[in-house]
């Protein structure tokens, strides 16, 4: 008799809004043990779940889950590429980006039945001055907010829109360069998003057209956000038409290069990943398996 495929599941128990859920307890209950064996492991600090992950891959886990938001969707993912092991998603987190998009059902019972029989398929990665990224990237007002996010104190979407209308009130545009499709732009830039899947979390479609097989980037460019715009921007998150409004510019690349006279912050899948002042950002056909 075949032995059944295992399943590692990964848990960030700091992550996400509902913290009193009993993950371990709704595996038990939830999962299919005739179909699958599987194992439990816990975060400690920050990274850990890329080395869990990688270490999973290695010891023959067949599917590797990401307990927790796009943060932990990110370290699962980082440490699985270049496996034969594929990431699957229990979505625990704030905003859920990359599982939304996925149809991962954001119920922990049902997403953990889908666990027990998934279908595999494989998907795009970014990465940005060679960091990946499975979900979103970008410059600006996203990376100012996200590092202000991250110190709020607490999570969910309320506190990411009072955040982000505090900082709108003084965050201005800086010029930068950018380069793609053999083609150089010199704008101002208030948001340069580099979109891998539609949405950021929350069923905020910053690129509704985005799709994580077709081996490109799609890119929106926000060069000023006055008040009127703001509204129409917001809207268009909201309503999934934001390439329509007129309000931002896309462009689809697998390749882009942006330079900037002063360090611009950049967020990664949400994350606050620091400043830079050169950026290269590059799509990987393909490169990574999941199981939804």
């Amino acid at each position: 008799m075949p032995a059944k495929p295992r399943i590692c599941f990964i848990l960030n128990p700091a992550s996400g809004t509902n913290r009193a859920q009993d993950v371990p307890a709704l595996i038990e209950r939830y999962l299919d043990h005739t179909a699958v064996d599987h194992a439990l492991r816990l975060t400690a600090y920050a990274g850990h779940a890329e080395e869990i992950a990688r270490t999973a891959a290695a010891e023959g886990f067949r599917t590797v889950v990401a307990v927790g938001g796009d943060g932990t969707v990110n370290e699962v993912g980082r440490g699985l590429l270049g496996t034969n092991a594929a990431m699957g998603i229990l979505p625990r987190g704030s905003g859920n980006g990359l599982a939304r998009h996925l149809e991962v059902p954001l119920a922990l019972p049902a997403a953990i039945r889908r666990m027990s029989q998934p279908e595999f398929q494989r998907m795009d990665v970014g990465r940005i001055n060679g960091r990946p990224f499975f979900c979103t990237a970008g410059l600006g007002f996203d990376a100012h907010v996200s590092k202000c996010f991250a110190t709020a104190g607490t999570r969910g979407l309320g506190t990411y829109v009072r955040v982000a209308l505090r900082e709108y009130r003084t965050f201005q545009p800086k010029p930068i360069t950018v380069t793609l499709n053999n083609r150089t732009l010199t704008t101002d830039c208030y948001v340069l998003a580099f979109a891998n899947a539609g949405q950021y979390g929350n069923n905020a479609y910053i690129a509704p057209r985005a799709d994580i097989r077709d081996g490109l980037l799609d890119v929106c460019l926000i060069d000023a956000l006055p008040l009127r715009r703001a509204v129409r921007v917001a809207i268009g998150l909201a309503l999934g038409d934001l390439p329509q409004s007129g309000a931002a510019v896309y462009h689809t690349s697998r390749h882009v290069l942006v330079e900037a006279a002063t360090p611009m912050g950049f967020h990664v899948d949400g994350d606050y990943a620091g400043e830079a002042t050169s950026f290269e950002i590059e799509l990987l056909p393909l490169a990574l398996e999941v199981a939804v």
